[in-house]
C-alpha cells in the first residue's frame, strides 16, 4: 500500500520536516520505492515534482527536504506499485484544471472495476486505477456544477459523495486539492493534527530529527497535516474514521461527513 502525507496552513509553510519522515519510507524504513510525487500550491499557482525512483534514494527528494518552499497546501504520495508499471506517468499526485483552478490527486488504495466507469473530457496519462478515478471524479463535478459552486458545501458535499461511491470499489484513501480547500477521505487508515501556538518540539519516527517549532511558527500561524500513519512520536495524531471525509481550509478544519463503508 502506499502512503500519503499533506498540509494545509494559513500562512505560507514549509513541509521540509514532515517529508523528510515520509521520504524515509519510500524505500528505507518502509517498502514504498516505486516512485514518488509532492505538489505545493502557493495561492492559485501549483508546482510539482515526481521521481519513479525510490524517494530514500532520490536526489530530487533530498533537495526538496533541504529546500524551503512556502507554501499553503502540500499533497505528497509514496508509492508501492500493485495496477501500473513504476515509471513517471504513474507517479501521483495527479492534476488537472477544473473552473480554472489547478486539483490535485493522491491515492492509497486498490479500486475494483473502476476502469469500467466511462470518461468523458478527462482522460488519464498513465495506467494506474487511481488515476482513472481522478479523471471520473473531476467528470462527475464538471456535470454537477459547471461553474464553480457559490456556496462551498455544495461542493463539500458532492465530493464526500462521489468518495463514498469510489470507497465502494474497495479502498479509497485521498489526499485532493483545488487550491482553495485541502480534502481527506479515509476508507482504512489516515491521522491528523493541528499545530497551533504554543508551539512545542516534535521528534520524527522515521528519521534522527527533532524540530522546535516554536523556533519557525509565529504565534498566529496553524498547520494542519494528514499522514497514512503518524510521522512524529511525541504529538498526538487523531486517526479519521472509515468512511469520515474532511475539509480543510488556512489550516483548519472546516467540516467533516461521514458515511457508512459500503462493502465492495
Amino acid at each position: 500500500m502506499c502512503e500519503l502525507l499533506g498540509m494545509s496552513a494559513n500562512v505560507p509553510t514549509d513541509i521540509c520536516f514532515s517529508f523528510a519522515g515520509l521520504m524515509r519510507r519510500g524505500g528505507a524504513t518502509g517498502p514504498h520505492g516505486d516512485g514518488w510525487g509532492i505538489g505545493f500550491y502557493e495561492g492559485r499557482g501549483y508546482r510539482a515534482f515526481h521521481d519513479p525512483d525510490a524517494s530514500a534514494e532520490s536526489e530530487i527528494a533530498r533537495f526538496i527536504q533541504h529546500y524551503s518552499i512556502k507554501s499553503e497546501i502540500v499533497l505528497s504520495h509514496i508509492r508501492k506499485a500493485n495496477r501500473g508499471r513504476v515509471c513517471l506517468e504513474n507517479t501521483h499526485p495527479f492534476a488537472r484544471e477544473l473552473w480554472g483552478q489547478t486539483w490535485s490527486f493522491a491515492h492509497n488504495g486498490q479500486l475494483r472495476g473502476i476502469k469500467k466507469r466511462p470518461l468523458d473530457r478527462y482522460q488519464p496519462v498513465g495506467a494506474t486505477d487511481s488515476e482513472h478515478a481522478f479523471c471520473w471524479l473531476l467528470d462527475q463535478v464538471r456535470t454537477a456544477f459547471p461553474t464553480r459552486p457559490r456556496q462551498p458545501r455544495a461542493l463539500w458535499q458532492l465530493l464526500a459523495e462521489l468518495c463514498a461511491d469510489l470507497a465502494s470499489l474497495g479502498v479509497f484513501n485521498l489526499l485532493l486539492s483545488d487550491s482553495s480547500a485541502f480534502y481527506a477521505h479515509c476508507s482504512t487508515r489516515l491521522c491528523w493534527l493541528t499545530r497551533r501556538a504554543p508551539f512545542g518540539r516534535a521528534t520524527l519516527i522515521d528519521a534522527d530529527m527533532e524540530i522546535d517549532f516554536a523556533q519557525h511558527a509565529g504565534p498566529g500561524d496553524v498547520v494542519s497535516v494528514v499522514a497514512t500513519a503518524p510521522l512524529t512520536r511525541d504529538e498526538i495524531w487523531r486517526p479519521f474514521q472509515p468512511g469520515e471525509f474532511r475539509v480543510f481550509r488556512a489550516g483548519q478544519p472546516v467540516a467533516t461527513m461521514q458515511h457508512a463503508r459500503a462493502a465492495p
